[in-house]
């Protein structure tokens, strides 16, 4: 079996040192104040310490004012906060005004949460992509990444259906984009490790009780680390073409291993799988293989059948087609952690002190 935990440490340790096009551009996120937002601002000012601007839209201010503490102005004069919300799509317009690239990060995700409060989650995640998509439009924009995630395909809970329709309206997007030189590319990938709402921060919390409560030991998801999703997005906006939906090759863990990584001795009490929760989670379904490219450390499904487009994707990436049964899925990935390369993760990750419980 292949070491996933080495392929994890190659893969952050690829940073971003080249000379980006970013850096001599504006730029603006959306959610910028999340856990990857905040990830993101980060590597751009160590990586383009001349960035011309760099915008964070969000709509908590108290966020915004804590972010600014820790990023401040005299230090930081590119640094810009907006506050608004992807439902206002005045606001996104006037923000949006002399901006080159913006990356799209916002979103209600928890799933709970969506069953519950569907139409919210509509508003902000299908209504607030359109109106990205206009804003974009109505400006100057060239170059647009939004965030998706895994339970966008074959969604069975709302919140992957509203993400699974905001990826569509960012691929379509490039069809009525006319003469502006403007690209609209996805990002789709696996649980964050250490982000908030996920299953390590949550076990790290519980610990101590000396009670894990797990829905299913052998139920699997997707892992990458805060790292990973960063210099993926910088790499879209760097490569993409537009029209591209871009999956990482990462690996999986099972929900029981991580329970094993955190609390050894800790009683694993099996609560049951909850309402809109998959055993396995699938990134590419055999019915995107048609149109599915493999690139070398990710893929691409790609928005369109022209064969045109997939000449271009495979000279210019030197890319190959998949199989036509192809799927990635988290349940049969070929990388899977181990309890003990978990252990490493968390440590180098999310807390350098970390002990088993």
């Amino acid at each position: 079996m292949l070491n996933a935990f080495t392929h994890v440490k190659q893969m952050d340790t690829k940073m971003l040192n080249d000379n980006l096009e970013i850096c001599d551009q504006s730029l603006l996120i959306t959610g910028g104040t999340g856990t990857f937002g905040k990830a993101f601002v980060r590597t751009v000012l160590e990586n383009c310490p001349k960035i011309k601007r760099l915008v964070v839209y969000s709509r908590d201010e108290l966020k915004q004012y804590e972010m600014a503490q820790e990023f401040p102005a005299d230090k930081y004069p590119a640094l810009r906060f907006f506050i608004g919300d992807v439902r206002d799509k005045d606001r996104l317009t006037r923000a949006f005004e002399g901006i080159d690239t913006v990356v799209h990060a916002a979103a209600l995700k928890q799933v709970p949460a969506a069953e519950y409060n569907p139409f919210e989650f509509i508003k902000t995640n299908v209504l607030g992509a359109q109106n990205i998509i206009d804003a974009c439009m109505d400006n100057q924009v060239r170059r647009v990444v939004a965030l998706s995630t895994d339970k966008a395909a074959a969604p069975i809970n709302l919140y992957g259906a509203t993400k699974l329709c905001s990826d569509k309206l960012f691929i379509a997007a490039n069809n009525f984009r006319g003469s502006r030189d403007l690209r609209f590319s996805v990002v789709r990938y696996g649980n964050v490790m250490g982000s908030r709402g996920s299953v390590i921060p949550f076990f790290l919390n519980k610990a101590p009780s000396g009670i894990l409560p797990i829905t299913d030991p052998n139920m699997t998801r997707f892992n990458i680390t805060l790292e990973e999703g960063v210099e993926m997005v910088v790499w879209a906006l760097e490569k993409g073409l537009g029209g591209e939906i871009f999956v990482p090759k990462i690996p999986s863990y099972r929900i029981g291993d991580v329970a094993k990584a955190i609390g050894p001795n800790c009683r694993h009490e099996i609560v049951g799988v909850r309402p809109g929760e998959k055993i396995h989670e699938a990134m590419i379904t055999s019915s995107d293989s048609p149109n599915t490219l493999d690139l070398g450390d990710y893929y691409a499904i790609l928005g369109s059948m022209h064969s045109s487009v997939r000449d271009t994707y495979i000279k210019h990436f030197n890319a190959k087609p998949v199989s036509y049964d192809f799927e990635y899925d988290s349940g049969t990935n070929a990388i899977f952690l181990t309890s003990d390369e978990i252990q490493n993760l968390i440590k180098q990750h999310i807390n350098p002190n970390f002990c088993p419980v």
